[in-house]
């Protein structure tokens, strides 16, 4: 699944950048943020082992969420200096990345006839 394959990177430059520094001493932040960028990654993992459209769909939208919620904290890492403007920028165009290939995703299944392998 390619919003898979892209959330990895995100999740992984997070994970990098959160590892030291002034990052690395607020918890909470980096906490918060690594478990937000492993959110996405896990719902769309579990959402298409589910075998239906619709239980796909509500976790394709928790991962869309979850892709936000990354973006939010990059602000607050960029407002807190724990992050350059150059990985500020590098990581959420990855994320908004993510969640247009979430989007597209989700208006897929939206129009598809197929209603997953729960239900053949």
């Amino acid at each position: 699944m390619d919003a898979w394959k892209a959330a990895r990177g995100p999740s992984n430059m997070i994970y990098e950048v959160t590892t030291g520094g002034m990052f690395a001493r607020d918890y909470a932040l980096k906490e918060q943020i690594r478990r937000a960028a492993v959110s996405t990654l896990s719902n769309l993992a579990e959402g298409f082992e589910r075998g239906g459209n619709r239980e796909f769909l509500q976790f394709l939208a928790i991962a869309k969420g979850s892709c936000g919620e990354v973006r939010a904290q990059l602000y607050v890492a960029l407002d807190q200096s724990y992050i350059s403007q150059e990985q500020w920028g590098i990581i959420n165009n990855k994320t908004i990345e993510v969640s247009r290939l979430i989007s597209g995703f989700i208006r897929y299944l939206q129009q598809s006839e197929m209603r997953g392998s729960k239900y053949k």
